[in-house]
């Protein structure tokens, strides 16, 4: 019996037509660069989106927690900084020891507002970049994102009458926080930084409002409801890159 002859493969049907070429490799790199190219931009922007309402809800409940204060201290807001106690001083966020930057103790429970907060999540914008080189501490642990109205509590003074804010929807209680420091190590005049600020008035000199959404605050006005600021014409200080901090507005800031 006459044994067949063994079978070739064809070109056609070559195992190797079954790896892609370099040509192919090279279309389908272009085409996932293409979509990340596409996708990142979206991403970065739902990203920032989730911040900016996450910052939304920390204004809000921050609010709650004051409102419950004005409720149960006769309507009569807290003062910004009280009393000087163990080395260091209580502010309306809490209690941080005199000394060094960014090696300051810290204690949240000694804040005006702890009782209604008991707890610690909502004083940290998300997009108050904390881990950026640019950005200098102001103690251990103190990473307070908010400002809150001088001029609603004054410094070492009793504060406002709520009763006497006649426009309880246009004046701002809270806002984002933060300043430029160029004196203070590690920051310098050649290399100033970010840092957390507690406070916001209209001192003409002072920048301590940081417009992080967008070039916008965000702040919670003393109806409860929260909107977006842009900076006060001529107030801006952008000395760190990519930042903008500076003032409210005179009218959402004035009682």
């Amino acid at each position: 019996m006459d044994a067949s002859p063994p079978t070739v493969p064809s070109a056609r049907h070559s195992p190797w037509r079954d790896a892609f070429t370099l040509v192919e490799l090279l279309v389908v790199l272009a085409v996932i660069a293409l979509l990340a190219g596409l996708l990142l931009p979206a991403l970065a922007r739902a990203r920032a989106a989730a911040d900016g309402a996450r910052c939304v809800a920390n204004l809000h409940q921050t609010a709650l927690a004051a409102q419950m204060y004005w409720d149960e201290h006769g309507g009569v807001a807290f003062s910004e900084r009280s009393v000087r106690t163990n080395g260091g001083w209580r502010y309306w966020f809490g209690w941080l020891q005199d000394g060094a930057e960014g090696d300051r103790e810290f204690d949240a429970t000694q804040g005006a507002l702890w009782p209604y907060f008991q707890g610690r999540g909502v004083e940290v914008c998300p997009s108050l970049n904390r881990a950026s080189p640019l950005f200098k501490a102001k103690a251990r642990g103190a990473a307070y994102g908010y400002a809150y109205n001088q001029l609603l509590g004054p410094r070492g003074l009793p504060g406002r009458a709520l009763s006497s804010v006649l426009r309880p929807a246009g004046l701002a209680v809270f806002a984002d926080g933060g300043q430029v420091n160029d004196f203070q190590e590690p920051a310098s005049a050649e290399h100033p930084m970010l840092e957390e600020f507690y406070y916001f008035d209209t001192n003409t000199v002072s920048a301590t409002v940081h417009f992080r959404h967008h070039g916008r605050a965000q702040a919670v006005f003393a109806d409860g409801h929260v909107g977006t600021e842009r900076a006060d014409t001529g107030s801006e200080d952008r000395r760190v890159a990519g930042q903008i901090c500076g003032r409210l507005r005179a009218e959402v800031v004035i009682p």
